[in-house]
């Protein structure tokens, strides 16, 4: 086949695959490349890339091009034929000349290109004359969308006066119009509202700052952006977009104080720490650019001081210390406020502070009266008369109207009737003589009352001292024991001696020892001095006998140095005593014993023998008796006590005894006779057999309770045993019967206890114990 003609289309471009099966790769690697008008001749068929335009109506076909064989002799003789996507309903063909027509409206963005393949046949043999050959109808862009916004709305931040040009944000629209085709899709963006803050870039869509804004006068601004098509040429579509801009705070306002001078007032009654006031300094920033702190500035007060409240930003004056009205009654201050977090960029448009005038007045109040000293301390000599002044305490009112006080004492049990107080003149006197041996200080509390306001009261402390007066002389600190061998020699140490005194010395005290004045011619003992506090008694003759003179008392003056000085005579007894130079202090006081009894040595000895005799002989007494009441009751503690069982139930087995001593009961017979247990078993179990068959009431039970009482209380002889006791009746009809062994006319040896075994888990002990028993009799 040969490839001889050719095809132009003027409206259309068609892109046509060739005839041949090899090159149609070729043809659909072609389909993706520029689409420009550029004429192609292949063998078979002619053809040209082709366009069908986008959203195109009309009520008749419109004409898109034409496929055309080289073999076609327009004679009618071939027929065209298309198949493919939109064959026959979106696109139709002329089956006699190729013309392709479109029927409905395309939309680029929802397919942009159609696939179809063409056909010439022979009418007359229904045979093709070329190969079927697919081509691609792509469809034409025209600008049939408009830009949107996809990310609106548009919020922003940026920092307050910042500089032109620092970018804000940025914006983006979209076109659904083919980019690659013309200008439909080609968006440029302006700035609609925002002069003259703000700028846009036209290609980007990048917002800037166009000039400096301050927040304080505005913290938010809307800026509108517009987007065209088609590069903004006439016809173009648009939209637009808002962009909400807000500026950050920063700290480039110092804060300020509303006003210029504050008045304050306080009373003279607040405590400590009473708030006085407020201050408050406006910063038009806010957060912690607005942060602040307050400060007294210098030394204005030491009465005031200045907090910051960091939730309301305000500064609270506080009082630091009392305020009295009458000693001052104006306060001025200077307050300050300065910013705390400041940025060093504005350091240079001032200093970020404030300061303000607080003027205070101390408002009068009715105070209390105030003593002139917080505490008094006084003196008064001990053993000065009732009524004797003590001291002065003065307190007064403060306030401008110098009410008159009343002074009083707070008594303690300590103190009752010891002092009185002038209620007009605070004069403190004695209402008995003080003795400082006893007390040495006394502690008071005066207070000080207001006349016509009774509640106004105020306290003060005073301390008296007693002063000593030298009214106590010295003495010996204890009793000395003294004594002399007989054989003592001339000038012979027999006793140091010292002295105590109950007065205060300012000087410490200092005693002095001597003779009394009676004792100094014809004493046989001296006294002398050591200058210490202490003194020496010595011999001043050699030999004592003590049949001669067994005592001797000596008189000693002791003097203190007090003012006056006082002088004391104590006695110091000394004995003599038979021994050599060294002294036997426990044969003296034995032998100084004896000698004030008036015995010798011989006859102490008989005495003590004496005691030795009668002592043994209350021994033996004593031993006497004891042998003759063992001996009396050995025989009541070798019989036989039984026991007599109550039982108030059935079945208690061990645990459910009462027990008690049958010899209560038992007569003086059987006391005396001795007779044979058995037979005393007997008789008392056979009375105890019929109380049970009669009942607890029955007459023989009575009597025989009674006459064993009679016989208790008649018989001389019988220990105090006697005790009634009643006994309830162990319960009649029982299977087991009675356990005692009251009734058994025999003895133990001719019962047999085997029959317990079976009487159940209560008696298994019981059990055991009488087989056991049995066991070892046998």
């Amino acid at each position: 086949m040969h490839c001889s003609a050719l095809l132009s289309l003027t409206l259309m471009l068609v892109q046509l695959w060739p005839c041949s099966p090899s090159t149609q790769n070729h043809s659909a690697r072609t389909t993706h490349q520029s689409l420009t008008a550029v004429r192609r001749v292949k063998r078979g068929w002619v053809w040209e890339p082709l366009f069908a335009t986008e959203e195109q109506t009309s009520t008749v076909p419109v004409y898109v091009g034409q496929l055309k064989s080289d073999l076609d002799k327009q004679d009618g003789n071939l027929k065209y034929i298309l198949t493919g996507e939109g064959a026959g309903s979106i696109f139709i063909i002329d089956e006699n000349n190729g013309k392709i027509y479109v029927t409905q409206k395309l939309d680029r963005e929802k397919k942009p290109f159609y696939t179809l393949r063409a056909q010439a046949i022979n009418r007359s043999t229904q045979l093709p004359v070329e190969p079927e050959s697919e081509f691609i109808i792509k469809v034409r862009d025209v600008n049939d969308h408009e830009p949107q916004f996809l990310d609106g709305p548009y919020v922003a931040t940026v920092p307050e006066m910042s500089p032109e040009g620092t970018s804000v944000t940025q914006v983006t629209a979209t076109d659904g119009d083919d980019p690659s085709y013309g200008n439909s899709a080609r968006l440029l963006y302006s700035l609609i509202q925002g002069q003259p803050y703000f700028s846009v870039e036209p290609k980007t869509g990048v917002i800037r700052m166009a000039s400096q804004m301050d927040r304080e006068t505005k913290d938010q601004y809307l800026v509108i952006i517009q987007a065209k098509d088609m590069v903004g040429q006439a016809g173009a579509f648009s939209a637009t977009a808002t962009v909400t801009i807000n500026l950050s705070d920063i700290n480039d306002n110092p804060p300020k104080f509303q006003q210029r001078l504050y008045y304050m007032s306080v009373s003279e009654e607040a405590p400590v720490g009473t708030t006085v006031g407020k201050v408050f300094a406006e910063d038009s920033d806010t957060g912690e650019n607005a942060a602040m702190n307050y400060f007294i500035e210098g030394d204005s007060s030491d009465a005031f001081d200045i907090i910051t409240n960091n939730e309301t930003q305000e500064g609270i004056i506080l009082l630091k210390k009392r305020v009295d009205y009458e000693s001052k009654r104006r306060y001025s201050i200077q307050a300050k406020v300065v910013n705390r977090y400041i940025d060093d960029r504005f350091l240079n448009e001032g200093p970020f502070e404030d300061k303000t005038i607080v003027k205070i007045n101390v408002e009068d109040a009715d105070e209390p009266p105030v003593f002139t000293l917080e505490n008094y301390v006084m003196e008064i000599a001990e053993g000065a008369m009732s009524g004797s002044l003590v001291g002065v305490v003065t307190a007064r009112d403060p306030d401008d109207d110098d009410c008159p006080v009343r002074y009083s004492i707070v008594h303690g049990m300590h103190l009752k009737g010891l002092f009185s107080i002038n209620e007009h003149n605070g004069t403190i006197i004695t209402t008995k003589p003080l003795d400082r041996e006893i007390a040495s200080w006394h502690n008071i509390t005066v207070t000080a009352t207001e006349t016509r306001n009774p509640e106004k009261i105020s306290e003060a402390n005073v301390y008296i001292q007693v002063l000593d007066v030298n009214d106590h002389a010295p003495e010996f600190p204890k009793y000395y024991e003294t004594f002399v061998c007989e054989n003592a020699v001339s000038g012979q140490l027999i006793q140091s001696i010292s002295a105590v005194d109950q007065d205060d010395s300012a000087e410490g005290h200092h005693f002095y020892f001597s003779l009394a004045q009676e004792a100094t011619n014809n004493s046989r003992f001296t006294v002398k001095d050591n200058e210490d506090n202490t003194a020496g008694i010595f011999t001043a003759k050699s030999g004592f006998r003590r049949q001669e003179q067994f005592s001797f008392y000596l008189p000693i003056l002791i003097l203190d140095n007090g003012t006056p000085p006082l002088t004391s005579t104590n006695t110091l007894t000394i004995t003599v005593c038979d021994c050599d130079t060294e002294v036997n202090t426990f044969y003296c006081r034995y032998g100084a014993f004896m000698y004030a009894m008036g015995l010798s040595t011989e006859a102490l000895v008989a005495v003590l023998a004496c005691i030795l005799i009668l002592l043994v002989f209350f021994l033996a007494i004593v031993a006497i008796r004891q042998q003759r009441k063992k001996s009396a009751f050995s025989e009541k503690m070798e019989e036989f006590r039984e026991n007599i069982v109550r039982y108030d139930d059935e079945g208690g087995g061990e645990e459910d005894t009462e027990a008690f001593d049958i010899s209560a009961l038992r007569t003086r017979t059987v006391m005396r006779t001795h007779k044979p247990r058995k037979k005393v078993t007997t008789e008392i179990h056979s009375l105890y057999r019929q109380s049970l068959q009669v009942g607890p009431d029955s007459t023989v039970f009575r009597q025989f309770i009674s006459e064993k009482l009679e016989e208790a209380n008649t018989d001389p002889s019988a220990p105090p045993y006697d005790s009634l006791q009643t006994y309830a009746l162990e319960g009649t009809g029982s299977l087991a019967g009675s356990l005692s062994s009251l009734g058994s006319n025999t003895s133990d040896a001719d019962q047999s206890y085997d029959y317990l075994t079976d009487w159940g888990p209560h008696f298994k002990q019981l059990a055991g114990m009488y087989a056991s028993h049995r066991s070892a009799g046998d």
